[in-house]
């Protein structure tokens, strides 16, 4: 499922426009200013009980290599981004 496809279902399920669909959607998941972006970017957790958490995670500094020309370098601690599945997703997904 695409965006649109995504905008689309959500104006049915919910009765809503497929203008304010996709308002909602850039609302909670714009990677730039959505509320779930905006919260990771503050180290902060969001839970979607039944669905999941986002979380942001960190990466230590460590050593690595450059594949082109062997020699090593280091590779700056980074945040990332990560989601992990609710019982109830898993179980749905299991199926």
């Amino acid at each position: 499922m695409n965006k649109t496809e995504f905008i689309q279902k959500l104006a049915k399920i919910t009765g809503l426009s497929q203008v304010k669909s996709a308002e909602v959607m850039g609302v909670l998941f714009d990677g730039k200013t959505g509320i779930i972006a905006v919260e990771l970017e503050k180290g902060r957790r969001v839970s979607v009980p039944g669905f999941g958490t986002f979380s942001a995670n960190r990466r230590k500094a460590r050593m690595g290599r450059n594949p082109a020309t062997g020699k090593s370098i280091k590779i700056p601690a980074k945040q990332y981004p990560a989601f992990k599945a609710g019982k109830t997703l898993k179980e749905r997904v299991a199926k």
